[in-house]
């Protein structure tokens, strides 16, 4: 037996009718440097429907790739609506892969037209020559004629392509299946790979942010989205945003302390989301200047396990409660979100907040023994982390990987536990473990009580060769502008914290903790300095 119910498609052009229907009034503000430019969502609708009649006159005719190789702005939202709304694909450039990497990205996805930031031109161009599939590129606010275009390439003016165009399209009707946007991992290892969300796994990701169990945004909410939109559709915050008419802060280029800080001080955002890193330059920069930020109701950090210290000090410092959430590329990204369960109190509550979260009902999750036992939810069993649902790729685009998806579930590479209410703790990458005299000891959970410390801005922890116990524990310190501290004083802050035998030995201290393009902790380029005797090494006995 069927339903009687409708088969409305969800598609991105729903969205898009939506935010510039019932939330036109709502606000884009895209910061200069210098103050913030404006626009309302009405607005940033007709400058997509000019973007589609634009790219269909480039030849965008079907599912051709558009790549966007831009900051969070106004203009981007534009490509974010425009491109799949129109039944083309939207593809988003990492601005911070290696020259190789972004060549291998643009060729395997094989770009048609490129939007670029005038700002990212010098980058861009660096690459241009090599790009074997792409025929135009289209200027973001800047000159185009500065661009010298290797032969069969074209170069436009975003603004005088806009300019020429009407502002209503009529948006096709697309099957809620078929690709709208794809996104590259990072790339940490090997070549980055490519992962395609779908109109329906989008749409649904939306509706998941907004729920109260999710990121929690809503109508008249303004969200500072430091997340970058290219990268993981900015935590799906600009198509959820659109969904439900709360307004949007775009830091474009701005993306260093003091001027995040102008930005909340100045535009007053309900909520904000960015990875650990930033928070710690955030905090530092408010520790520093107590300006008012009192309009903040959360800030959300993802991308990387975050300092249990990090949310102390926003919360007691500033009165700012900071939201763990956790994901990646591949589950669009969101997974779970650390709200803790309402009859929580004290410690109890505490110990929720720090963990990964609990999945949505849309996310299955377990953990899974090496053997391929899954392992009970008990709060101790400790496996690796696999998960499935409607916005979880079940692939790769363009190649087989079956070590990464098995039995219908993505191997997520993370290991840790799930307790008998539903919530993740995950103690570590796979990769990063260390195991010593054939015991196991968590890289995450050192470098999260070494941050706790006053001296120390940031810890990164791999696991080196030991003669006697295989391996053992090298803590990479960054310390806090003007701070001292020893091995030794670092060791013993850490005794009353962990176990005896997971005190490391092993200490260096580093200018700059070598980061990916995303801002995580690049343990790889740390295992290489190691290797290669980069690093001042002193060995505690």
């Amino acid at each position: 037996m069927l339903s009687t119910m409708q088969d409305a498609p969800l598609t991105i052009s729903r969205i898009l009718q939506q935010g510039t229907g019932p939330h036109g009034g709502a606000e884009v503000v895209t910061w200069t440097g210098e103050g913030a430019r404006r626009t309302t969502f009405a607005e940033v609708g007709r400058r997509a429907a000019r973007l589609a009649h634009a790219l269909r006159g480039l030849g965008v005719t079907g599912d051709q790739r558009v790549g966007t190789f831009m900051w969070n702005n106004a203009e981007h939202l534009e490509a974010y609506l425009a491109v799949p709304s129109m039944g083309a694909v939207l593809h988003t450039l990492n601005v911070r892969l290696f020259p190789e990497q972004l060549v291998y990205v643009a060729d395997h996805a094989e770009d048609h037209v490129v939007l670029v930031d005038a700002t990212l031109l010098p980058l861009f161009q660096q690459v241009l020559p090599e790009l074997s599939t792409v025929r135009h590129v289209v200027v973001v606010g800047g000159d185009p004629s500065a661009v010298p275009a290797p032969g069969g390439v074209e170069v436009h003016d975003y603004e005088a392509l806009l300019a020429a165009q009407p502002d209503e399209f009529d948006w096709p009707e697309l099957d809620e299946r078929t690709a709208a946007a794809m996104c590259y991992t990072s790339g940490t290892t090997g070549n980055p790979k490519g992962v395609v969300y779908s109109h329906r796994s989008i749409y649904l990701h939306s509706m998941q942010v907004c729920m109260s169990d999710g990121m929690g945004l809503s109508q008249g909410d303004r969200s500072l989205a430091v997340v970058p939109m290219f990268h993981a559709m900015s935590w799906g915050l600009p198509y959820a945003a659109f969904l439900v008419g709360a307004s949007l802060i775009m830091p474009d280029r701005f993306l260093q302390p003091a001027p995040l800080v102008e930005m909340m001080v100045a535009e007053r955002p309900t909520t904000a989301e960015a990875v650990p890193t930033i928070w710690q330059g955030v905090l530092a920069e408010l520790q520093a200047k107590r300006p008012d930020v009192s309009s903040l109701r959360e800030v959300v950090v993802g991308g990387a396990a975050c300092p249990p210290s990090l949310m102390r000090d926003f919360e007691e410092e500033f009165g700012i409660p900071v939201v763990q959430a956790w994901g990646m590329t591949e589950t669009s990204p969101l997974g779970s979100v650390a709200r803790p369960p309402a009859a929580a109190t004290g410690d109890q509550r505490w110990a929720y907040r720090v963990s990964q979260g609990r999945t949505p009902a849309s996310v299955q999750a377990r953990v899974v023994a090496d053997d391929g036992t899954v392992l009970p939810r008990d709060g101790a069993s400790v496996g690796e982390l696999q998960v499935r649902g409607p916005w979880v790729t079940a692939s790769y685009y363009g190649e087989e990987d079956p070590e990464k998806f098995h039995d219908g579930w993505l191997r997520t590479g993370d290991v840790g536990y799930l307790t008998p209410d539903g919530y993740l703790v995950l103690t570590d990458r796979a990769k990063d473990v260390i195991k010593s005299g054939g015991e196991w000891i968590s890289s995450v959970e050192l470098e999260n009580e070494v941050m706790g410390h006053p001296a120390v801005a940031e810890a990164m922890v791999i696991g080196v060769p030991d003669e006697r116990w295989s391996e053992r524990p090298l803590v990479a310190v960054v310390l806090e502008d003007g701070a001292t501290a020893t091995p030794d004083e670092l060791r013993e802050f850490l005794s009353a914290k962990v176990a005896k035998w997971q005190l490391p030995e092993y200490w260096t201290f580093v200018a700059e903790a070598p980061k990916t393009s995303v801002g995580k902790f690049d343990k790889k380029r740390l295992r290489q300095q190691h290797s290669q005797g980069e690093l001042d090494i002193t060995h505690l006995t």
